[in-house]
């Protein structure tokens, strides 16, 4: 019996330093880029997406509101008092619908994250995520024309940490905090993605997730509520997935129900929201991954 143990311990061990050897890097140059970004650019694309509020773009500001969540770094919790703000200045909420929505689904340190698994799922990533926030916001634009879709009274906007004076030493203790954020759940995704490649054959994966049947993009897109709890984390077993035969657009449906439904992207959402738009939000959410997972299958 040691025996046996012992030869799966080294079996595991063997598939762990693999994936992590090919996927290691993507993290610490997806942090990288993440801290540059948030201690040297967030002000100015927060300043750029306030600006914005000054046009007469009519729900043309969708766009720019879904290019500008996408560039931010922060997380939900920090995005929502940014947001608060600019509705006190009077921006739309179709505007902000669109923004958050693009901010919850990706951003700087993630796209690079996704560069791991291919040029093409990151391509899809970046536009599913696009049309995702274009989506939510023309949702609300057209549901709550007249009617108020946030409230933001219980937030206020959180002080920034990035204030050391020495700017090599801003960065680099923000650099720490995500390591810190995200550092156990990569190493959990990567022990996972090489239990998955140890005992389940490939065939159960294409099973469940491959080929173009509506299953599978279904599957994925409920797998994902539960199981997301880091981008960083959720990359390498991915990458498993789609190596053991995963469609794309299951693929697409995962990355899009995984950080829309994070735990605690969910929390600050049920407070701004109330109960029956979380309820609308978390069913659209759901049924646009399935879409687009469809939409994917078929035509790439």
């Amino acid at each position: 019996m040691g025996g046996i143990l012992k030869r799966e311990l080294i079996y595991i061990w063997y598939y762990f330093e693999v994936q992590l050897s090919q996927i290691f890097w993507y993290w610490v140059i997806g942090m990288a880029v993440g801290s540059l970004i948030s201690v040297f650019a967030k002000d100015q694309i927060h300043a750029a997406f306030g600006k914005i509020s000054t046009k007469r773009w009519g729900v043309f500001g969708i766009v720019p509101a879904c290019i500008l969540g996408i560039a931010s770094p922060l997380c939900m919790y920090g995005t929502i008092p940014i947001a608060a703000s600019f509705s006190k200045q009077g921006m739309r909420d179709d505007w902000l619908a669109a923004f958050m929505m693009a901010s919850i689904l990706l951003n700087p340190q993630l796209i690079v994250y996704s560069t791991a698994l291919g040029s093409m799922a990151l391509a899809v990533r970046i536009v599913s995520c696009f049309l995702c926030g274009c989506a939510a916001g023309l949702a609300v634009h057209f549901a709550y024309q007249d009617k108020t879709f946030f409230n933001f009274s219980e937030f206020e906007e959180r002080k920034s940490r990035d204030t050391d004076p020495n700017l090599l030493l801003r960065y680099l203790k923000n650099f720490g905090r995500n390591v810190k954020a995200t550092g156990l759940y990569f190493f959990l995704g990567v022990l996972l993605s090489a239990l998955f490649q140890r005992y389940v054959p490939q065939e159960a994966v294409t099973i469940a997730f491959g080929g173009n049947q509506a299953w599978g993009v279904l599957m994925a897109a409920t797998i994902g509520v539960p199981l997301y709890a880091c981008g960083g984390g959720t990359i390498p077993l991915l990458r498993q997935w789609m190596v053991q035969g995963m469609s794309l657009g299951s693929a697409a449906a995962f990355m899009i129900t995984g950080p829309a439904t994070k735990i605690t992207n969910l929390g600050a959402l049920k407070i701004v929201l109330g109960a029956k738009k979380f309820i609308a939000y978390l069913l659209f959410t759901i049924l646009f991954a399935f879409l687009a997972g469809i939409i994917i299958n078929l035509f790439v």
